[in-house]
This record gives structure tokens, C-alpha cells and sequence, in this order.
């Protein structure tokens, strides 16, 4: 399988695993199945950073950047098509971030794992995963 972890999916796997649910701990833990990380995630993970909901040591781009070399995550492109789908995907709500992380999921054809209850019951012809 090849997944998609929006961005707080990626987060507790690192920093809080517990959060996720057993079927998705296995899943991440398997060499069978291909992890990508959209570049949004890294974006948006800076922002809470920034805005002091999330604190990383020793600074965020310094651990951010730790995280990439050393997780199983491979990025995945945010290319021409990812850009124009995340403007007319169809979501309840008009978040960049989960507007380019869906889209990235669709034009990719990637399992997009995440507990976002926004994304998780989505109108628009994306496989999804509850975290």
C-alpha cells in the first residue's frame, strides 16, 4: 500500500505513537508499504512551530530536518496538478494545508492515513485511513 501521513499522522508517530491506532502503527512499521510526506507538512509543522502549539528541540528546522533523514517517509511531489486539484477538491472547509495534502493524494493515487474527521469523510475520490 502507499501512504499519504497528514501532517499530525507523521507528528505522533514520531513524537506521541500511542495516539495512532494499532492497525496503523503495523502499517507504518512495515517495509511492505511506501510512506510519503508531502513538502505542505513540513510547511504546516513549521508554522505550529512558529506559533507555539508545537515545540521541537533543539529549534524546529533543526529537528524537522533530523526527522526527514531519519523516517521511512519518501516526499512526495507538489507538482502543476497537485496545485490546480487543491483549488477545486471538493472539502467542507477551505485549509491549504489539507486542501494540497488531498490533492496530493489523489493525483498520486496514495492512501491518505489521517484522524482529521474533514478529510476522513471527504466527497471527492481519495482512499483514506482513520489514524
Amino acid at each position: 500500500m502507499k501512504l499519504l501521513l497528514d501532517t499530525h499522522v507523521w507528528l505522533w508517530a514520531l513524537l506521541d505513537p500511542g495516539r495512532l491506532r494499532d492497525e496503523v502503527t503495523d502499517l507504518l512499521a512495515s517495509p511492505e508499504h511506501e510512506k510519503y510526506l508531502s513538502p505542505i507538512s513540513i510547511w504546516e509543522t513549521l508554522i505550529l512551530a512558529e506559533r507555539g502549539r508545537l515545540v521541537l528541540q533543539p529549534d524546529a528546522e533543526t529537528w524537522v530536518r533530523a526527522q526527514v533523514q531519519r523516517a521511512p517517509v519518501s516526499q512526495i511531489a507538489l507538482d502543476h496538478e497537485v496545485a490546480m486539484l487543491s483549488r477545486v477538491i471538493r472539502l467542507p472547509h477551505e485549509d491549504p494545508a489539507d486542501r494540497f495534502i488531498a490533492a496530493t493524494a489523489r493525483v498520486h493515487e496514495l492512501t491518505l492515513v489521517t484522524a482529521d474527521q474533514r478529510l476522513l469523510h471527504r466527497p471527492d475520490g481519495y482512499a483514506v485511513l482513520r489514524a
